[in-house]
Formats: structure tokens, C-alpha cells, sequence
């Protein structure tokens, strides 16, 4: 996949880590609903990567509202970005909607997929369900995200919204998204996962 640096430089610190392109896909959660651009988490994973000497260019590609159908509708022009890393969010929708729980967890499986065969690593973010459902609904949700990422061998984030859901100090109103604060914190929680991303395409030959 295309790799490009940020000013076509680099320090010795970062010609180590090599410097490349992370595209964050994701709904509102990525988009940075209620923020400013600079404020939304892709923005500042960027930040934190290059002060931490990964010159990595992350690309926001959220869209309010998505739900995974549709992002496996847009994979297309997802890969034609020519990421090196992909942070996949997704699901959130689907579980607000009340949509079904096995075709979210296919359309995911699915966008796993085609991102790995396509040389992109993987990093997918898993979600719980943020309106509760009776039944299974919740718990075939929270699996998901394990399953897919054992099958494909992808990376794993346990829980994209760790510390943040739930939080009434960290989001807005509506409780379901981040506040700049808990963005803040998602940053924390996502950011040695890309880390573990940046590491293995380094190690892995072509």
C-alpha cells in the first residue's frame, strides 16, 4: 500500500518507524459528531502518533449516521485510499436501529476481509451495544468484534468507548457521543493499538 509522510522528511526516529497512511472508518463515534474537526479523535491520534515519532497521516472518513451495510457499501472507495492501517468503528448504528445482529457482524466480517486481502492491516474497534435490548441482542453485539478479529487475525481494541461510555462528564446530552474530553480519552484507549499496527507492518516484509 501508498506510504507518505507528512513533508516529505523525516527525523531518524521516524524513518525507524517508517511513515504511511491510517484511515479511521467509523459512524459519528469517528466523524467527531458535536466537536470540532481538531477535537474528533483522528485528529488527535495524529498529534499523539508524531509527537511520539510515527509520522502517520490519519485521514477522518466517519460519517454521521453509518451503519455497517454502508460502510461495507463504501469499501470500495475506502481501499481506493490506499490505507496502510484501517481503524474500523462501526456496528453502532445498526444496534440503535435495532437491525440484526448476525448481518451486522457479517457486513463487519466481510469488511475485515477485504481489508486484509487487500494488504491493510486492521485495527477494529469493538462496541457494546449503547441502547439495551432484551434478549440476546447485546451479548451476540459485544461477541462479535472477538470473533471476527480471532478469524481474521486482525487487532483488536476491546472496547473503543473504554472509560468514556456511561460517563455523563464526558459526553454530550444525548449520552451517546464524546465529549472533546472523552475524546481525549478514546485517543488513549485506541493509540497503542495503532502502535501494535505501525509495529507489525514494520516487521512484516514488502
Amino acid at each position: 500500500m501508498a506510504t507518505e509522510c507528512s513533508d516529505g522528511k523525516s527525523s531518524p526516529q521516524q524513518a525507524s518507524t517508517g511513515c504511511g497512511s491510517i484511515v479511521a472508518v467509523g459512524d459519528s463515534l469517528t466523524a467527531g459528531f458535536g466537536v470540532a474537526e481538531g477535537e474528533a479523535y483522528p485528529a488527535l491520534l495524529e498529534r499523539k502518533l508524531r509527537d511520539a515519532g510515527h509520522d502517520y497521516r490519519v485521514i477522518n472518513a466517519g460519517v454521521n449516521g453509518e451503519k455497517s451495510g454502508e460502510v461495507l457499501g463504501r469499501l470500495d472507495a475506502i481501499i481506493a485510499k490506499r490505507p496502510d492501517i484501517v481503524i474500523l468503528q462501526t456496528g453502532t448504528n445498526d444496534g440503535l436501529r435495532g437491525l440484526s445482529p448476525l448481518d451486522m457482524k457479517r457486513n463487519i466480517h466481510e469488511i475485515v476481509r477485504a481489508l486484509n486481502e487487500h494488504g491493510v492491516t486492521v485495527v477494529l474497534a469493538g462496541m457494546q451495544n449503547l441502547k439495551k435490548r432484551k434478549g440476546e441482542y447485546d451479548e451476540i453485539v459485544a461477541a462479535a468484534y472477538d470473533e471476527i478479529a480471532r478469524a481474521e487475525g486482525v487487532i483488536l481494541i476491546p472496547l473503543f468507548l473504554a472509560g468514556v461510555a456511561g460517563d455523563p462528564g464526558l459526553n454530550r446530552a444525548d449520552g451517546i457521543h464524546p465529549t472533546a474530553e472523552g475524546y481525549r480519552t478514546v485517543v488513549e484507549t485506541v493509540f497503542p493499538y495503532v502502535v501494535e499496527a505501525i509495529e507489525r507492518r514494520r516487521r512484516t516484509p514488502g
